[in-house]
């Protein structure tokens, strides 16, 4: 990504939470907590959902591989963040930046379409029961997982040749706490508003058109929860379906709202706010969300956790 259009700018610095030195340490203690918590919690799940016999079904598949790109998603970012604190030391490279934002944007629609399929996948035992293991066979699950991870690298790298391919000739200083579209943008120079649109038109392709599809597959299936005779029959299924309810709610709000607001709306403290929440809380908070809620899940690690 090194070329002639770029200027003599070779790194920048990440001010992220440096406005109260008081606040690194404690700051430090929390991010590492929500970080460990976040592998263990999600590493567990990718265990059980690979050694359980109760949980090798193509929900468990997907939700195993979900666990998985969370525990990549804030490994982008979260030890970069507990090194600046730690160390004091800001600075990230030009290409590190790069790369950085690179893999944050690749990972965080690879989440989009991951959701996307997971909600297809319930839309099918659900809505169409009998046709279930023919349509979600393991050779389909595969195909939708691979087609998740790749479908999402083309777009986002040319995404960020195109940002980082602009001129930075002001300050290197990035007011975030890492390397993501918005603060990049405000220390480039020239007309980014071909980027701003790009990335306008990427959000509804890659965020809001998944969003759409989970939401016209859910109308479906609460439709055809409500249709069913038995209470319980209902229970179950309403309980099968809200855990990948919240974690849509809380990805898909928080990430829509730090996209698609209007650029007069922008204030740093919130867009910090915002990106911690839909890179740090969701993925800590979502093996918890589906162990709570799903027996199957609190049985398997039952049997695999001692006593």
């Amino acid at each position: 990504m090194i070329g002639t259009n770029f200027t003599d700018v070779v790194g920048f610095i990440l001010l992220g939470f440096s406005d109260d030195p008081n606040l690194q340490w404690l700051l430090f203690g929390i991010f590492l907590i929500i970080y460990v918590n976040i592998l263990i919690g999600n590493g567990l799940i990718i265990v059980i959902t690979k050694t359980d016999s109760i949980l090798q079904t193509p929900m468990y598949f997907f939700l195993g591989n979900f666990s998985f790109l969370e525990i990549c998603y804030t490994s982008v970012t979260l030890p970069k963040m507990l090194m600046d604190l730690c160390t004091k030391n800001r600075n990230i490279s030009f290409l590190g930046c790069a790369v950085q934002l690179c893999f944050f944007l690749i990972f965080g629609v690879t989440e989009c379409f991951l959701l996307t399929v997971m909600a297809y996948d319930r839309y099918v035992a659900i809505c169409k029961p009998l046709y279930y293991p023919l349509i979600m066979n393991h050779k389909v699950s595969v195909c939708l997982v691979l087609a998740s991870w790749i479908g999402a690298i083309p777009g986002q790298i040319g995404q960020t040749y195109q940002i980082f391919s602009l001129p930075f000739c002001g300050s290197n200083k990035l007011n975030h706490a890492f390397c993501d579209i918005t603060p990049v943008l405000e220390v480039a120079c020239g007309d980014i508003s071909v980027n701003e649109s790009a990335i306008y038109a990427g959000t509804v392709l890659f965020a809001m058109v998944p969003f759409l599809l989970i939401l016209t597959s859910y109308s479906r299936i609460i439709s055809s929860i409500l249709k069913l005779q038995s209470a319980k029959g209902r229970h179950k299924a309403f309980s099968t379906c809200s855990s990948h309810l919240i974690t849509v709610s809380l990805f898909f709000g928080s990430g829509i709202i730090m996209y698609l607001r209007p650029k007069s709306s922008h204030l740093t403290g919130t867009d910090k706010v915002f990106s911690l929440f839909y890179n740090m809380v969701t993925p800590m908070f979502n093996p918890l969300i589906y162990a709570l809620r799903n027996k199957d899940v609190i049985i398997a690690m039952k049997k695999f956790l001692p006593a």
